[in-house]
């Protein structure tokens, strides 16, 4: 592949990257492509997580990167997820949520056996030099803006906090440098961790990312977050907000309706999303036709709507830009976009509910849920 084909291949779908000449140069100039992303285990992921990250881990594969998932157990015990028992959250990162990630491979088509599984406790084991990189990093970072940065905690600016989690943007950052990544990918709400990390990159004292005799910065790759199917606190929303809201609305493990999980059932499925917010011919603010994109039409041939004969009768859509353009002249009705949407969810779904019903993890389920979520 040329360097333009693979640059395409692998920024296919994502929001943000930063910067689009730094992964030009990158590809020039053969730099490694080690990947990461990071995950607290703060309870069963939900499908916009899974799906969306093992689908831009396929591409980056294909890319030619090296990737990893991080399983955070520190960053969750800062973050007073699971009863906050460290020892609990690890043995849930190497049973149940890692099953999650390896049921949704089977949609997405993901290689999990060349994904690296790294555990924080492991990679922090009997390493000095990267508390070293913590110290180093935050060495370069002021107050205020770790306190700022708390929002990729999904916490507040401003919320009365204990001090250790002032130390989670800056471990953060050092999981980066400390591993050499040079491709560091979360969804947009992880930006400004993203952002201390380039800001930094060439300050460092240990650990800089070096490639033919110059200080690098690793790339920033940040995916679109899917949105949660519950109705805004506010409507309708003005323009200026609609960015701020979709981010602060985004699918929630946490939030009853808001989200679908890869052993749901049929029947739970299509139940959530006849629930979900979708204003007719409305695409401001519109879950329903979010999920439609991100999370059923890449993995579909087509989408059908069925439809009695007085309202149009079936209909079925090749593409996302034919069902918006339909939804918002009116032509395809919120009700008939939900039934068809929950059909077509449930049935992706299945190779992933399927291997999430086996005994073994079943039983790694059932131990999972005896932890406290929060």
């Amino acid at each position: 592949m040329t360097t333009e084909t693979k640059v395409q291949q692998l920024t296919q779908g994502l929001e943000e990257v930063l910067t689009r000449e730094d992964l030009v140069r990158a590809f020039d100039t053969n730099l490694p492509l080690k990947h990461y992303i990071g995950f607290e285990i703060s309870g069963q992921p939900h499908i916009g997580s899974v799906i969306k990250t093992l689908r831009h881990i396929q591409n980056f594969q294909e890319a030619g990167a090296k990737c990893q998932i991080f399983l955070a157990d520190w960053h969750t015990w800062i973050n007073d997820k699971l009863g906050g028992e460290k020892s609990a959250i690890q043995e849930a990162a190497r049973g149940y949520f890692t099953d999650c990630f390896v049921a949704g491979a089977k949609i997405t088509g993901t290689d999990t056996h060349k994904i690296d599984w790294v555990l924080g406790s492991e990679l922090y084991h009997n390493q000095d030099e990267y508390w070293e990189t913590v110290v180093d990093v935050a060495k370069h970072t002021t107050l205020s803006r770790m306190q700022r940065s708390i929002t990729i905690m999904g916490r507040k600016e401003g919320e009365n906090l204990d001090f250790a989690k002032l130390l989670y943007p800056a471990m953060q950052v050092a999981d980066i440098f400390f591993q050499q990544i040079t491709l560091s990918h979360a969804g947009m709400d992880q930006r400004k961790a993203h952002v201390i990390m380039r800001e930094v990159a060439t300050k460092l004292q240990y650990h800089k990312i070096t490639h033919q005799g110059k200080n690098i910065s690793p790339i920033a790759l940040h995916h679109h977050l899917v949105m949660g199917l519950q109705k805004p606190p506010l409507w309708p929303i003005p323009a200026e907000k609609l960015g701020e809201m979709r981010s602060a609305m985004k699918m929630s493990k946490s939030v009853h309706g808001s989200a679908v999980f890869l052993d749901d059932s049929p029947e739970e499925i299509k139940k959530k999303i006849n629930a979900a917010f979708c204003v007719e011919k409305d695409v401001s603010y519109n879950p329903v036709l979010d999920w439609a994109e991100h999370l059923v039409f890449p993995f579909v041939k087509e989408l059908k709507m069925e439809r009695q004969e007085k309202f149009g009768g079936n209909v079925t859509y090749k593409t996302y830009s034919e069902l918006e353009a339909d939804f918002v002249s009116g032509k395809l009705h919120p009700m008939d976009l939900k039934n068809g949407l929950g059909a077509a969810l449930a049935e992706v779904l299945a190779p992933a509910r399927k291997h999430l019903s086996s005994e073994k993890v079943q039983a790694n389920k059932k131990e999972f849920e005896k932890l406290k979520v929060t």
